[in-house]
């Protein structure tokens, strides 16, 4: 086998350099604080920067507000163009339901989930109400 065939299909890649190759993270210490943080799940079970990434694996991350579930397509190690990198996954159908859903409620707010000020008595009664109207609708 050359080098270049070598370096087109590698069989075992780091989980943080996965995704960063993937383009979820600017760089690798980036990846590995998310990783340490527990924003990163690898087949239902907590990540390690140091776990090997496998065809047809789930990947969960948690990016800002956004949650994403992922199936690992290709392996790569190195850090492509933003079209490339899209091949190496697949978002998960139930996952892209869910981010729109929650893009749906966060409109609804008028994209103000956080405010300037803490609530009072009365706010947070009404917030309390509205997450219990939320859920008891979800069931």
């Amino acid at each position: 086998m050359s080098k270049a065939e070598k370096q087109s299909t590698p069989q075992a890649v780091r989980l943080d350099k996965w995704l960063w190759a993937a383009r979820f993270y600017k760089t690798r210490s980036l990846c590995k604080d998310a990783i340490d943080g527990g924003k990163v799940t690898y087949n239902g079970s907590k990540g390690k920067a140091s776990r090997n990434v496998e065809v047809g694996a789930t990947i969960g991350l948690r990016l800002g507000w956004d949650e994403k579930v992922i199936e690992v397509k290709a392996l790569s190690e190195q850090r492509r163009g933003a079209p490339e990198a899209q091949l190496l996954y697949e978002e998960t159908p139930e996952s892209i339901e869910k981010r729109e859903r929650r893009a749906l409620e966060h409109k609804s707010f008028g994209g103000r989930i956080m405010a300037d000020h803490k609530p009072n008595k009365k706010e947070r009664r009404d917030i309390k109400q509205l997450k219990k109207d939320i859920f008891s609708g979800m069931e």
